[in-house]
């Protein structure tokens, strides 16, 4: 599947776009009950009680058939209209979220680098916790790129809730949606349950020069599964690894080996 130019269009311009129903009602259950077996025996998910968010990094490389959704033709084709064909893996969160996000980016690069294609697994509204984006906040001639422009600072700045800042976008979906943004895009969630599921893929773009070895390994310093606390022995799982064909291990091979460099205490040896 490649995404039509239109789509292409309001992704580069706006910083996001949303797929609706891309997949099936029997693909999401599969998926949907694949995540709450991960997040429930090595995520913590079993012991959620809605005080706070219940986050694992990675989600989709502790399932075999997750692991199979950097296979599927949708994801890879979306992910290479934006990013070429040789795009990395970056990893990705799952989550059992709980109250307000707040407003954030995920990154600030100086060039189109990172997007995160976000898996919503409940039905959400603008007042039930759905994804909100500035549209075009991405840009870096955008005014929400001066330092003077937080959202999250809304109250004490412009007298406004930042649930209410103007020029927002909610992103209502449900299951088998699929959104996608800009890491440089503002977004957050307001009014959601305590117990959002949701899960993302991280995708960056394939570093040739070393302008774009640097910039991937300054996000590997903060973007990777150790950087949040998880000890898995590399950027991946051995089943992420052990599952993938030449194709897979296209997207695998050159974060893995930076992850070596930029944590080389916590990578294991392998043979890729």
């Amino acid at each position: 599947m490649r995404p039509t130019e239109q789509q292409l269009k309001h992704f580069h311009t706006f910083g996001y776009v949303v797929f609706r129903q891309l997949f099936n009602a029997a693909e999401i259950k599969r998926i949907t009950d694949e995540f709450e077996t991960v997040i429930q025996t090595v995520g913590g998910g079993d012991q959620h009680d809605g005080s706070n968010r219940t986050l694992i990094v990675p989600t989709i490389d502790h399932n075999k058939y997750l692991c199979t959704l950097l296979d599927d033709p949708r994801i890879v084709g979306i992910t290479s209209a934006i990013l070429g064909s040789d795009f990395n893996y970056a990893s990705g969160d799952g989550n059992y979220y709980s109250g307000d996000t707040g407003w954030h980016v995920d990154g600030r690069y100086p060039k189109l680098f990172a997007i995160k294609i976000a898996f919503y697994l409940d039905p959400v509204t603008r007042d039930t916790g759905c994804l909100r984006v500035i549209p075009g906040s991405h840009h870096p001639q955008s005014p929400w790129q001066q330092k003077d422009m937080q959202p999250s600072q809304a109250e004490e700045t412009w007298g406004v809730a930042p649930s209410e800042v103007p020029g927002q976008m909610p992103l209502e979906t449900r299951p088998g949606d699929l959104a996608i943004f800009y890491h440089d895009l503002l977004h957050a969630s307001f009014g959601g349950s305590k117990r959002r599921r949701m899960f993302t893929m991280n995708m960056v773009k394939h570093g040739k020069t070393q302008g774009d070895l640097d910039r991937i390994d300054n996000y590997l310093k903060y973007h990777c599964p150790v950087a949040h606390g998880f000890k898995i022995g590399g950027m991946y799982t051995d089943l992420m690894f052990d599952t993938a064909d030449d194709a897979r291990l296209k997207h695998l091979t050159q974060l893995q080996e930076r992850h070596a460099l930029v944590h080389p205490d916590k990578t294991r040896n392998r043979v890729l």
